[in-house]
This record gives C-alpha cells, sequence and structure tokens, in this order.
C-alpha cells in the first residue's frame, strides 16, 4: 500500500482501500485521457533448500474522459522447491508417503522434514472499474478471478470514498466476498487420521490410503470489511489510518501438513494429518505516515492484528526515497515482523495424551519474528517510462511457544530458520 501523490487524496486513498482487499491498484493520479498506462514486473523468491517462486506480472490502467478508470492485472506465478510437512526432526532416518499416495519420500537424520513435491502453477486476472459519483465521491467495483492445479478463487468488491475539507481529508469504506475451493492430488485427508506407510505398489494400498481420505474437496468463504482516514497535515505530510475486520469460514486446514506423535524418548511413533478450527476473525490497524523533505520522502506504517485464534501479530515497515542525479533514486527498505501463536499450535504431540480437538505443527503459525532488508534503484526513461530493480534479504525466524521438548527433540533443531533472497525487476510505461 503506497501513498503516491497529495494531490489527490482520495484516489490514493481508493487505491489503499483496494490493495487491501486484494483487488487491482488504482492509478487516477497517473492515468492520462484515452491512454493506457502499464506497469510490468517480473520477481524471483528463494528460500535456501526449500521454496523458489517466479512471478510475472502486467497491469493496464485507462482514464477515459469522464474520469472513469479501468484497471486490470494478469499474474502468473510459478512455485517449486520444498516445504516443511510439520513434522519433527529425528536421529534416525524417516519415511513419509506423499499427498497423492503414489510414492514416498525419505527424510535423513537430523534434518526438517520436507516434502519435496511442493509444486505449482497459478494465473489471477483482476478487474477494477471506477468513476466518480459527485464531485467530492468516487466509487470502484471490481473482482478477480485465481486458477492453481488443485485451488480456485473468486472474488468480488466495491469501495466508496469521499473528500472533506478541501480535499484534504478524506474518508472510505470497502467490502469484499472471496469463495476459494480446494481439491489437492490424493484428496483431502481425514482430521488425526494415521498417514498410511507402506508398500505403495502393494494391492490394498491405494484402497487403505483412500479410506483415510474425505470423498471430495472443500470450500472457504471470506468477508473482509474496511474503514479508512487520509489526511494531508501540511504540504509535506500525509498520514493514513485503516481498520480492517476479516471473517473466514470453511475449510482451512493445510491438508498436507501432518502432526509428529513421539514418546518420552521424543521418538516418532506415527504422523497425524492436521486439523484447524472451520472459522476465523481477524481484526486489523493500520497507520502510515509519508514525509517530503527537501529532497527525500520517508513512507514508515505500521500494522496491528489479532484473531481468534489467538494470533497476535505487529508490522513495522519503512522505506526512505532518496533522489539522485538525472532523476534517478535509491531506496532502503526494512520490515519487522513478530507474531504469536495459535492457541492449537503444537510443535509435536506426545503418545498417550488426549488429541485435542484442533492441531497444527506449521511454524507459519507459530511464534516467530520475520525481517526484510532491501533497496530499490529507479531509473527514469524518456517519454515517462521507468525502470527499476530492487533486491532484499528475507530471515523468518520461528520460536519455541513454550512445549518443553522430550528426549532426542532437546538436541534436535525443532525451529529452523528460513531464509530467502527476493529480487525484482519493474518496468513501467
Amino acid at each position: 500500500m503506497q501513498l503516491t501523490d497529495k494531490k489527490n487524496v482520495k484516489a490514493l486513498l481508493l487505491t489503499a482501500t483496494t490493495t487491501l482487499l486484494g483487488t487491482a491498484s488504482v492509478q487516477a493520479a497517473e492515468t492520462k485521457a484515452d491512454e493506457w498506462q502499464f506497469d510490468t514486473a517480473l520477481m524471483y523468491y528463494g528460500e535456501t533448500d526449500r521454496v523458489t517462486a517466479v512471478e510475472a506480472i502486467i497491469a493496464g490502467s485507462k482514464q477515459f474522459g469522464n474520469d472513469e478508470i479501468l484497471s486490470l492485472k494478469l499474474t502468473v506465478d510459478t512455485l517449486t522447491g520444498a516445504s516443511a510437512n510439520g513434522a519433527v526432526a529425528q536421529n534416525t532416518p524417516q519415511t513419509f508417503t506423499r499427498p497423492s499416495g503414489k510414492g514416498q519420500y525419505q527424510i535423513k537424520a537430523g534434518e526438517t522434514p520436507l516434502d519435496d513435491t511442493f509444486k505449482d502453477t497459478r494465473l489471477q486476472l483482476t478487474g477494477q472499474w471506477t468513476q466518480p459519483l459527485t464531485e467530492r465521491d468516487i466509487w470502484s467495483i471490481g473482482g478477480n478471478l485465481s486458477k492453481e492445479y488443485d485451488y480456485f478463487s473468486a472474488a468480488i468488491n466495491s469501495n466508496i470514498a469521499r473528500d472533506f475539507n478541501k480535499k484534504n481529508t478524506t474518508v472510505s469504506a470497502g467490502v469484499s466476498f472471496a469463495f476459494d475451493q480446494i481439491d489437492p492430488e490424493g484428496g483431502i485427508p481425514n482430521a488425526f487420521h494415521t498417514m498410511l506407510i507402506g508398500d505403495v505398489d502393494s494391492s490394498n494400498f491405494a484402497s487403505d490410503f483412500d479410506a483415510t481420505r474425505k470423498e471430495s474437496g472443500d470450500d472457504k468463504t471470506t468477508v473482509d470489511l474496511l474503514l479508512g482516514l487520509t489526511q494531508v497535515i501540511n504540504r509535506n505530510m500525509l498520514v493514513q489510518l485503516n481498520y480492517s475486520y476479516s471473517a473466514s469460514s470453511g475449510y482451512m486446514t493445510d491438508p498436507f501438513k501432518v502432526l509428529s506423535v513421539v514418546d518420552q524418548q521424543g521418538i516418532s511413533q506415527t504422523y497425524l494429518y492436521e486439523n484447524r478450527p472451520d472459522s476465523r476473525k481477524k481484526h486489523a490497524f493500520f497507520g502510515q505516515v509519508k514525509y517530503h523533505f527537501d529532497t527525500t520522502i520517508l513512507d514508515t506504517s505500521y500494522r496491528y492484528m489479532m484473531d481468534d485464534w489467538e494470533i497476535d501479530s505487529h508490522t513495522v515497515d519503512t522505506k526512505y526515497i532518496i533522489p539522485l542525479a538525472n532523476g534517478h533514486t535509491i531506496e532502503p527498505h526494512f520490515r519487522f515482523y513478530t507474531q504469536t501463536a495459535a492457541e492449537f499450535y503444537k510443535p509435536f504431540l506426545l503418545e498417550g495424551q488426549v488429541i485435542p480437538q484442533f492441531a497444527s505443527a506449521d511454524y507459519r503459525i507459530g511464534e516467530m519474528d520475520a525481517m526484510t532488508i532491501g533497496m530499490k534503484y529507479g531509473i527514469p526513461l524518456s517519454d515517462g517510462e521507468h525502470l527499476s530493480f530492487r533486491i532484499a534479504y528475507y530471515q523468518q525466524s520461528p520460536k519455541s511457544d513454550g512445549t518443553q521438548a522430550v528426549g532426542q527433540l532437546n538436541d534436535l533443531e525443532l525451529y529452523s530458520k528460513v531464509d530467502a533472497i527476493m529480487a525484482q525487476i519493474s518496468y513501467s510505461f
């Protein structure tokens, strides 16, 4: 979410609203009438020994004579590599059945179990229509469709913004509704069923594997609401405040994650498929300040999120735009994120204890810190075209939620750090 032109606060706030609701950006301040303006980007994201992603984006906006704007965006990305399956490391090798049930993979002693079948291609199309209703009001409606191999998502949204105080104050409201459908290869596992491990070529393995699965896929719905306020403080300073509410219901368990059941010596006895609640409500508060010094621009924001899974998170994001000769710019970037663990997060389960109603060993809902340090270099070209390069280092540091390790787990890495490099090339014309 970026505030790019304090001359048009209304358009900026609507841009921020649609960004938070997952819709196309509205570039009213930069789009010339009857001309298409395009933004393109190619991004690389690579984790050490884990996931690699490559994403290509092309977004176009056209402003018509009556200030109506059509925005379209196409996103294509591919993901490959290995993802942590939730099981704990062991002093001996481990064997797991692939999610499809058509093979197995082995993990070396002492290593975090990673499922190397992680691969997907996603195609997403987003559209947004924006138009003024009065001299002070602007309205937008849009939607998006996203398709992966085993996942489909469709969403619609609408936003409205009004100017006050000689267009120095803008308030906005937005709503979106999303429907997601998941149908993973191999089917959705039944909650807390034991992972079947054995001879995949045997005559009864396929039927036994199917017995651990539901008969069909599942779905999820999400409603997002957002209220926003943007205030021009003076000719150098712009402030934005947002409150958002999100309510999801349906299937929110990860069908590819398991939990290790260990004995008092920390030795894995079996692996159970995880189970998460079928509803989640989130509240988020966001504040952003953009200040224009004599030549530089400071853009900093803070976000606090809380939900009924008992995850609380804090995000601080700061960018500092420094102009160089001939219109070139550099932009240092720092982001810090921290969160508490979900109430049902369990790094492992102990043999003999009652299985809880919900449990997941997915480190992404556990306690963690994350940090991003990056730099962007911008180059102006002829006829208003622009080229930029960005590179960043990202580190995710999972933490213990206080669960006491047992046996051999005291000597093994249960909370492995994730390091990644991000690189991006952007071209606007």
